[in-house]
């Protein structure tokens, strides 16, 4: 551990942030600092370099003769830090507290880096499988050129299991397998009416207001209890673990007295099940508004899809409901944009059963399964290159680590039990391998 956390003291203080328009050399600097770890570890590292993309680290260990392979992926650019006023410590300054390591990537999700460089250094570069590892730059913003590649080189990421270290525990202390992302897609929606605003008094109740009509168009996403009511969009009850509603509104600080919205299982609402969120909105602001009828009015939509349902498929379904939409005689123009495709788990296979007792040793408590409403980019990419791998998603964050927010951090405890249980999941997986497959 002592090293593993110099290494991650290493790996935050470099401010890898992606995007356009960021300084390439931190970036740079990550790669390879990253390839240098893992070469450390044992694994024979090369570079893949895409247009565009920042430089992708891979390479390999070699399998035993007979054994599996295990492709380890996981990403080393994060967000930028934001209002950096709002961190207690600086965002780049890997800070102690309370046995957490703060700073931006500290959880998402340099220190997975780190559990996988820690699996293969507790096998002294000589696992008891054959590894695989991706580690990518470009992950925070959609991957880049590096999302469509696998299926087109499938060659490359062969592997019996992939562990895709972006996850976590769903709370401290409990061992957690995420088995679903939801999948995503954006919609912009829009209305122009008039040349330009005209004065309300004059106009007003008879010149058509765009925005009232985007408005009222937006009220039809959602029935009275807040429930997605666009036909065609795929909800089914979760039957896996999860957050309590007391943990979900301390996570969301939700507002004493506000309701959650939507009715069912929180699981259906947030894993396995649609929501549309309005993520912007194009109007005349409250400071300095005048008194004018809209001419022109712009949404953007993000929805999100349950895990098994074709993103494309549910995107069209919006993009139908609202052009079908004529508010008060109204024409929208409505447009897609980005899609992600969502992703379910096989849980009922050897290498799943050897997971679940590996992370409930390393825990001492039982492992659950939990789904996530976030989704990464690659994952549906790299089932679709090698559908016959079991995926596992883990890893060392936990529902309390702030990702994307200020003071972000990753329990010390956590990366640790993280790391011994990957460590311990090679093991098994080769045992159960050579067992013939046998739980």
């Amino acid at each position: 551990m002592p090293r593993l956390r110099a290494d991650l003291d290493a790996l935050v203080r470099i401010p890898s942030v992606s995007g356009a328009g960021r300084p390439e050399a931190p970036l740079l600097e990550a790669h390879d600092l990253v390839a240098r770890l893992f070469r450390d570890a044992g694994v024979d590292v090369t570079t893949l370099e895409l247009p565009d993309t920042a430089p992708i680290v891979m390479g390999g260990i070699p399998a035993p003769p007979g054994a599996p392979t295990v492709l380890l992926y996981s990403h080393y650019d994060v967000v930028p830090p934001g209002d950096e006023s709002l961190w207690t410590s600086p965002p780049f300054e890997p800070t102690e507290r309370d046995g957490a390591v703060y700073g931006r990537g500290a959880a998402d999700t340099k220190s997975n880096i780190i559990a996988h460089v820690g699996a293969l250094l507790a096998w002294d570069g000589r696992p008891p499988v054959g590894v695989k590892i991706i580690i990518e730059g470009a992950e925070e913003i959609g991957g880049g050129a590096l999302t469509p590649y696998p299926p087109q080189h499938p060659e490359l990421f062969a592997a019996d299991v992939m562990i895709i270290g972006d996850m976590g525990s769903v709370r401290p202390g409990t061992p957690t397998l995420t088995v679903a992302l939801r999948g995503m897609a954006n919609v912009t929606v829009e209305a122009r009416t008039l040349a330009s605003a005209k004065h309300s008094g004059q106009y007003g109740g008879a010149a058509p207001d765009a925005l009232l009509a985007l408005v009222q168009a937006l009220a039809t996403l959602h029935d009275e209890n807040g429930d997605v009511a666009v036909p065609g969009l795929l909800r089914e009850e979760w039957t896996g673990g999860g957050e309590s509603e007391e943990e979900f509104r301390a996570l969301a600080e939700i507002a004493d007295g506000q309701p959650l919205i939507g009715t069912g299982g929180l699981g259906s609402r947030i894993w396995s099940g649609p929501a549309i969120t309005v993520i912007g909105i194009d109007a005349p602001s409250v400071d300095g508004a005048v008194n004018a009828v809209s001419p022109y009015a712009r949404a953007r939509l993000n929805v999100r899809v349950h895990p098994r349902q074709d993103a494309r498929e549910a995107q069209a379904a919006v993009v139908a409901h609202l052009a079908a939409l004529t508010p008060f005689g109204v024409r929208l123009d409505v447009h897609a944009a980005e899609t992600g495709q969502g992703f379910a788990a096989r849980t009922s296979s050897p290498a799943y059963e050897a997971a679940r007792a590996a992370w409930t040793a390393a825990w001492g408590a039982e492992t659950v399964t939990v789904g996530s409403g976030g989704s990464i980019p690659l994952v549906s990419s790299l089932s679709q290159a090698v559908p016959d791998a079991e995926v596992l998603l883990v890893g060392t964050t936990d529902g309390y680590a702030n990702i994307h927010g200020p003071d972000e951090r990753v329990l010390l405890d956590e990366l640790e039990k993280a790391t011994i249980a990957e460590a311990d999941f090679l093991g098994r997986l080769a045992a159960v391998h050579a067992a013939g497959g046998a739980a």
